[in-house]
């Protein structure tokens, strides 16, 4: 059977997206998810999103890392099935969406794509790195030398460290620019490498770059690989509110495949 996807990238983070309102995609073949995200003999993605009815709300966000496992909150994903949420017609200027970890907000401002993510209560820190929840799992610590830098290996090392065996963590490399810019360079589990943006990497390091005090702004940029990102925020006694991951997300082409 012929089946229609979707290739999406939000700052060069892509992925395989489908329309499954009919509820065709046969959601526990992790192997079919891998295939699908497999660079050499499938499409090709970070990841795999299932777009899905919602009786509620606009509609509902399923996403799989390219291992096939389902996981917890993407930002980039969250950005970029809003945008086909638009093409399609389900929303307009704004939404909004379910995922793993909740609702989430979404608006639309010329060219990017604005999502709240939920709210961050605690902000844990050690004596070189910061960990944090913004829907999934983050590792940050500074690097001086983020261009040499074998993220794959180093990220890796962490990311399988017996303090987070059990479920591991996603580690990101931060080397600052000035009082509100910072580079980042992420390794994520469920892909296991370096991919180009990471959107609950980047608003875990901008919480993290502002709890730390090395920034005082509330309106953060983070350079990554694969382009620019803001992280808007706004602190609170209780932790971290108003927080909006923004960006861009954009088609890049349309396809059939069988499964």
């Amino acid at each position: 059977m012929t089946h229609t996807f979707y290739k999406y990238q939000g700052t060069g983070n892509d992925f395989v997206i489908i329309d499954n309102r009919q509820k065709t995609f046969d959601k526990n073949n992790t192997k079919l998810v891998a295939n699908l995200c497999d660079r050499r003999f499938g499409i090709g993605a970070d990841g795999l999103i299932l777009l899905e009815n919602h009786d509620k709300v606009d509609f509902k966000m399923v996403y799989y890392n390219s291992d096939g496992n389902e996981s917890t909150m993407c930002g980039n994903g969250g950005r970029c099935i809003s945008a086909f949420a638009k093409t399609l017609g389900i929303i307009s200027n704004k939404g909004i969406f379910e995922a793993i970890d909740g609702l989430h907000e979404v608006e639309f401002e010329g060219n990017l794509v604005k999502l709240k993510m939920q709210d961050v209560k605690e902000v844990q820190c050690y004596t070189n790195y910061t960990f944090l929840d913004t829907g999934s799992p983050h590792y940050v610590t500074f690097n001086d030398n983020i261009n040499q830098l074998d993220v794959k290996t180093e990220g890796s090392k962490i990311r399988y460290n017996d303090t987070y065996k059990a479920e591991g963590t996603n580690v990101n490399f931060v080397q600052k620019t000035n009082n509100s810019a910072f580079r980042v360079r992420t390794y994520e589990r469920g892909v296991e490498d370096e991919t180009l943006s990471c959107g609950t990497g980047v608003t875990a390091v901008a919480l993290a770059m502002h709890y730390t005090g090395e920034t005082e702004k509330n309106l953060v940029t983070l350079q990554t690989q694969g382009g620019e990102l803001q992280i808007a925020f706004r602190k609170t006694d209780s932790g971290y509110k108003d927080i909006w991951l923004i960006g861009p997300a954009k088609n890049v082409f349309k396809g059939e495949i069988e499964w």
